[in-house]
């Protein structure tokens, strides 16, 4: 599958890692939609993508609002082939606060946005995939994932975002064995530190201190390089039933 011929629709598309890959596509001849909750910067992504890219208000929790919002994807751009999920939220907390337990209502919405929320966007996607007429190897379509190295090195204060890509870690393979008859791939991501706008917000001091714990190269990931490894994700047909560790061999230390 060439990136021209991409029909994508990218969750957490208007900003950060998802845009880089909305950019990039756009920037190969493909078509994008971006699902996003802040409506401000999702209209001005798509403005700034131009004429190959759609906005779409869209909480990937809600199951009836994703499955619509895929169907209406699918008909502006007559097609759809390629998920990416990019939407997220950090979650942070100790289970045990200073002042009290962690809320169960923390860990669940973290839980609900990262791992629900790609499995809900996946399963709704690949059920119109399934109809896509087959292409080289009979492929139908591409599903990638997000998750993080915290899925595996999760630090004090994590519980609940590493449970939550970890998840999204385990439901690669077997949904990706499960699709292997309709010909739709699934693959995960797991990136290390990336710039983002949330790191972009911290002071320089503790920047610097990030970028060091890297071992090579000793800086933060781009937004560009994950964009990149998303591309050749879609376009590779053998890589499938695989989380790629995007992180500069950094290994979180507890705290």
């Amino acid at each position: 599958m060439e990136l021209k011929n991409i029909k994508a629709v990218i969750t957490g598309g208007a900003s950060g890692l998802g845009h880089a890959v909305a950019r990039l596509l756009v920037g190969n001849g493909a078509q994008v939609a971006l699902f996003d909750v802040n409506d401000e910067k999702g209209r001005q992504a798509a403005g700034e993508l131009g004429e190959a890219a759609q906005f779409y208000r869209t909480d990937v929790t809600s199951e009836d609002g994703v499955a619509a919002n895929l169907d209406a994807a699918r008909g502006a751009m007559d097609g759809l082939n390629a998920v990416i999920n990019c939407a997220g939220i950090l979650g942070a907390g100790r289970v045990l606060g200073r002042e009290a337990p962690m809320p169960l209502s923390n860990f669940s919405t973290t839980v609900m946005v990262n791992l629900v929320g790609s499995f809900n966007v996946a399963k709704s996607a690949a059920a119109l995939m399934q109809h896509n007429e087959p292409g080289e190897d009979g492929e139908r379509g591409v599903i990638v994932n997000t998750a993080s190295v915290a899925a595996y090195e999760g630090q004090i204060g994590q519980a609940a975002y590493s449970a939550s890509k970890g998840g999204v870690v385990g439901m690669t393979l077997p949904m990706a064995r499960e699709l292997a008859r309709f010909g739709i791939r699934v693959a995960t991501i797991a990136p290390g530190i990336f710039w983002t706008p949330m790191v972009d917000g911290m002071p320089e001091a503790v920047q610097t201190s990030l970028s060091a714990s890297i071992p090579f190269p000793s800086r933060l990931g781009k937004p560009e390089e994950f964009a990149e490894t998303a591309a050749f994700i879609l376009v590779n047909r053998y890589i499938n039933g695989e989380t790629i560790r995007l992180d500069g061999a950094v290994r979180l230390q507890p705290k």
